[in-house]
């Protein structure tokens, strides 16, 4: 498979479609024509684009869940919970294992046993085999925007039936929504699947109908130094502006150093607007989201609002447009709706008193300087890779392990580079593998991790990862040993 950073011509996207909406029955029921004309009925208080829009004039952070269940009436029901006792301010319809692997069959059976059972047996809502109609019931019954959060390699069934459907934002892209979660899929047909996502975007764009597009940011969620996640999000930016994409949600998993999320967060931005002005894309608007600590969580409730409220207020304090929210159920399973519930107002209980406060700026930008370089070695070797064309760059770029995501399971993912955490607490590198940094950013990490060391008395090794890696479900940020 040949791949290149081009529109994809309208001929053979209308091929392409034909193709892709018989892979099953309620495909057949998308008519664009029709869904653009639904779309464009849909009141502005429903649309991502406009509130995320607003929210970043008025310096405040919105905030989302994760949830989805099987039935579309128990999923209707999660929803306008989450909207009315977790006061959301976007919503989100998290698609069930099988959708995400096209497996429609068995995603059927799940629907027949949830609502045989009377529970839930599916961990999604299983929007292709809902169709187009059920997705609109969905949609329809809050008042808040909806978005859908998936994890799909070949995600463009499902995207026709939400857009059809009347979902205002969709997650994912060809880096973040393959390395991290598949172990045999080559990078080519990730990114080649994903173009005609963002082509199907482009084209509601160009017809009038802004959809808010999200690479997802946190990646594998362990450990993911600011640079290789916001090298990805740039990259799956800059692809997606070239098929039409004109409103974009950057995103970062938060690391825990308070200092260096507020950093990543802000450099994002910033970075990723540099790059799609730099290659011709100046017509895009840019947002953020921070996700909250995706690792280990405590099992004590009491413990996890801990962590749910740091990650509050690293979003608040970095000026993040929203922030995705975690439960008090973490360590043990999907959160109730009670639950999730809680883990939302209690982010927006922080959000809202630490709007008007701003992180020391002197420690700050030393920070951000060095996300700054680490980022722009990454993505313009991947410019270099691929002879100037990102999406052949970035491909090499992981063969190579110049993009080395840490601890992802794909096959074509280097896996050489190894983070620690430094004696602060931030996310440093152990061992760069094949990152192309300079001398001064290499000796930089070194220093770090050896000042960790010297402190705990004990030589920098791959214990360190193990340490850090389990630490924060322990009640800790950097693993230190007992002694």
């Amino acid at each position: 498979m040949e791949i290149q950073n081009k529109k994809i011509p309208e001929g053979e996207f209308a091929r392409l479609r034909e193709e892709v909406l018989t892979q099953w029955p309620t495909g057949q029921d998308v008519n664009l024509e029709e869904a653009v004309a639904y779309q464009k009925s849909i009141p502005e208080q429903r649309r991502f684009a406009s509130k995320l829009q607003k929210a970043k004039e008025d310096g405040t952070t919105l905030v989302q869940p994760r949830a989805g269940v099987p039935v579309i009436e128990e999923h209707i029901k999660l929803l306008q919970y989450l909207e009315k006792e977790g006061e959301a301010d976007l919503l989100p319809t998290t698609i069930d294992s099988y959708n995400r692997q096209n497996r429609y069959e068995e995603a059927e059976n799940g629907i027949a046993e949830s609502i045989r059972l009377g529970r839930a047996m599916l961990n999604g809502f299983p929007a292709v085999n809902h169709g187009v109609a059920g997705c609109r019931r969905v949609t329809e019954s809050v008042n808040v925007p909806v978005q859908v959060r998936h994890g799909t390699p070949d995600a463009r069934l499902l995207t026709e039936i939400a857009y059809a459907g009347g979902f205002t934002s969709y997650e994912g892209g060809g880096i973040s929504y393959n390395l991290p979660y598949c172990k045999s899929v080559p990078m080519e047909k990730t990114i080649w699947d994903w173009q005609y996502v963002d082509r199907l975007t482009g084209f509601y764009e160009e017809n009038g109908v802004s959809i808010n597009r999200e690479p997802y940011g946190p990646l594998t969620g362990t450990l993911v130094p600011p640079c290789i996640s916001h090298a990805a999000a740039i990259i799956e930016a800059l692809l997606a502006a070239e098929q039409g994409v004109r409103n974009i949600t950057v995103g970062y998993g938060q690391c825990g150093n308070l200092i260096q999320d507020v950093a990543a967060i802000q450099t994002l931005e910033e970075l990723t607007r540099e790059y799609l002005e730099k290659y011709g894309y100046s017509n895009v608007m840019v947002t953020t989201v921070l996700h909250q600590w995706m690792g280990g969580f405590p099992a004590d409730e009491a413990k996890a609002f801990g962590v749910i409220s740091w990650g509050a207020a690293a979003a608040a304090l970095a000026k993040a447009t929203k922030v995705i929210v975690k439960s008090p159920h973490e360590a043990v399973g999907i959160p109730t709706m009670e639950a999730n519930a809680q883990g939302l107002r209690c982010t927006k209980q922080l959000v809202t008193m630490l709007r008007d406060q701003k992180v020391p700026l002197q420690v700050l930008e030393m920070e951000k300087e060095v996300i700054r370089q680490e980022t722009r070695c990454i993505v313009d070797k991947s410019f270099e890779l691929g002879n100037g064309d990102i999406a052949v760059g970035v491909c090499r770029a992981v063969e190579a392990g110049v993009l080395d995501v840490p601890f992802a399971p794909c096959r074509a993912n280097a896996g050489l580079m190894l983070p620690a955490r430094d004696n602060e607490g931030a996310v440093r590198i152990l061992n760069p593998g094949n990152l192309p940094f300079s001398k001064e950013l290499k000796d930089f990490h070194r220093e770090k991790i050896e000042e960790r060391a010297k402190a705990e008395n004990r030589k920098a090794s791959f214990q360190m990862v193990i340490d850090d890696v389990y630490a924060i479900g322990k009640g800790r940020l950097v693993g230190r040993p007992r002694g």
